[in-house]
C-alpha cells in the first residue's frame, strides 16, 4: 500500500514501530526556522527521549494494575506516542488518538493503517479538551491520558482529571521553561498558580510547579494525586501522577502543597507547608538577608522510588537500551528521597570566587562526614543534601584545601 500525503514526508522509525512524518527539511527557508511548527503537522524528533520514557512508564504502570488498559493521547501530532503505547505496551486494550489538525489526523491515520492498529487505535478530529470531556463519563473512562503540548499543559488538566478513572496515571509536559524557571514570573502566577525563582535549582521547582497546579487542579474535584515520577530533559519538564477519587485523598494532596524560601545571598533555602508558609519570617537564618518564596507548589516527593527502580528494570530489558534513560532513571530512584532543592557546587564556588572541585570530590568529602549528598538528574554539578548552606560551602572550602 502507498501511504502518501499531500506534503512532503519520510518514513521514520522509532522505537518498535515505524511511521510517515513531514520532511521537515522541506519546510525552512533559514537556519534560525523552527521546522517542527513550520510543517503542516507538528513533528519534534528532540522529544524522542521523552516517548521512551513514556512508554517505559505506561508499562510500570500496566504491570502494577494487571489488566487491560486504556490510554488517550489528546494532542497526538504524527500519531507516534499513541502508536508507540499501542505496540509497545502490553494489555493496551484501546488508544484514542486526537488532533484539531485535520492534516495531523489524516497523517495519524495513515500511521494506524501502516503499523496494522485499526482494531486498537481511534484517531478523532476535535478539540483536545471537547475530546477529553466526551470520555468524562463513569463508564467511558481512561487508565492513562497523556498530555503533551507545545507549551503549557494547564489548559488540558481539568478535562484530563475528569477523563480518568480512579487510579489513572496523567502524564504531562511542560515546555514553556521561561514563566517555570522565573523569566516571566507573572506568566507562570498566572498559569500555574505558584510564584517561580530564578534560582539554580528553578528546573526542580518547574517540576513542582506542574505537580502543584496538578494536585489544586485535581482537588477541585475531590480528587487526590500521587507522583509517581517526574524529570527535566532539553527544553521541559514531564510529571507522572496517579489520580485517586475522594476528598480525603484531595485534602491529603493539598497538604504537600507549600514554599521553597530561598536566599540569594548564602544560598540558604528551607521548605514550608502552605498554611504555615504564609506566616513565615522573610529574614534568613543563616545570614540574615532577604528570603524570597517560590509557590505554591508540590513539596511531597516527585519520584516514587520503586516505580523508578521498576522503570529502569523495564529499560534494561530492551534489545537496545539507551545510556540515557538508563543514567536519568538510575539518578532520579537515588534521589527518591532526598531533600527537596539542591547545591549546585559551581554556581557556589563561582558566588565566593573559588575553585571548582568536582561534585564526586564533594559528595566524598560529605559521605566521609558522615553527611547526605546526592546526585541528581537535575544538574551534573548538584548534589541534594539536608546540611545547611554554610555547612556545604565550609565542605567546598576544605575539599580545596
Amino acid at each position: 500500500m502507498i501511504y502518501k500525503m499531500d506534503f512532503p514526508t519520510v518514513i521514520a522509525r522509532e522505537g518498535n514501530v515505524k511511521f510517515l512524518i513531514p520532511d521537515l527539511k522541506a519546510f525552512t527557508l533559514l537556519r534560525s526556522d523552527y521546522a517542527p511548527s513550520m510543517a503542516p503537522v507538528f513533528y519534534n524528533p528532540v522529544m524522542e527521549f521523552n516517548r521512551d520514557v513514556s512508554v517505559l512508564a505506561l508499562r510500570v504502570y500496566q504491570r502494577l494494575v494487571n489488566h487491560e488498559i486504556s490510554a488517550c493521547d489528546p494532542l497526538t501530532g504524527c500519531g507516534i506516542r499513541g502508536i508507540r503505547y499501542a505496540t509497545e505496551v502490553k494489555n493496551v486494550r484501546k488508544i484514542v488518538m486526537n488532533d484539531i489538525n485535520k492534516k495531523a489526523v489524516e497523517l495519524a491515520s495513515l500511521n494506524v493503517q501502516m503499523n496494522s492498529l485499526a482494531g486498537c487505535a481511534i484517531v478523532e478530529h476535535e478539540e483536545a479538551n471537547r475530546l477529553l470531556n466526551n470520555y468524562s463519563a463513569p463508564h467511558m473512562r481512561f487508565d492513562a491520558v497523556d498530555v503533551d503540548p507545545f507549551g503549557t499543559p494547564v489548559p488540558f488538566l481539568e478535562s484530563s482529571i475528569r477523563a480518568l478513572r480512579s487510579g489513572g496515571l496523567l502524564a504531562a509536559t511542560a515546555t514553556d521553561m521561561a514563566p517555570l524557571c522565573g523569566v516571566h514570573p507573572n506568566a507562570c502566577i498566572r498559569k500555574y498558580g505558584g510564584r517561580p525563582l530564578r534560582t539554580e535549582y528553578c528546573h526542580e521547582l518547574a517540576v513542582r510547579l506542574l505537580a502543584g497546579a496538578l494536585a489544586k487542579t485535581a482537588a477541585r474535584h475531590d480528587i487526590g494525586v500521587r507522583v509517581m515520577f517526574s524529570h527535566y530533559a532539553d527544553h521541559y519538564v514531564r510529571v507522572y501522577a496517579r489520580v485517586k477519587y475522594g476528598a480525603k485523598e484531595a485534602d491529603k494532596s493539598l497538604r504537600r502543597m507549600g514554599y521553597v524560601f530561598h536566599c540569594f545571598k548564602c544560598f540558604h533555602r528551607e521548605i514550608m507547608e502552605e498554611q504555615a508558609g504564609a506566616l513565615y519570617s522573610q529574614t534568613c537564618r543563616e545570614c540574615g538577608g532577604k528570603l524570597s518564596a517560590a509557590g505554591p507548589l508540590w513539596i511531597g516527593e516527585i519520584v516514587d522510588k520503586q516505580f523508578a527502580e521498576i522503570m529502569k528494570l523495564e529499560a534494561e530489558r530492551q534489545l537496545l537500551p539507551s545510556r540515557r534513560i538508563e543514567k536519568t532513571l538510575s539518578l532520579a530512584a537515588g534521589e527518591a528521597n532526598a531533600p527537596a532543592t539542591y547545591y549546585d557546587i559551581d554556581a557556589i564556588c563561582d558566588h565566593l570566587n573559588m575553585p571548582v572541585p568536582s561534585v564526586k570530590t564533594v559528595a566524598d568529602r560529605m559521605a566521609e562526614k558522615g553527611l547526605e549528598a546526592t546526585r541528581t538528574h537535575f544538574s551534573a554539578t548538584s548534589l541534594k543534601s539536608n546540611v545547611s548552606s554554610n555547612e556545604i560551602k565550609n565542605i567546598i572550602l576544605q575539599t580545596i584545601k
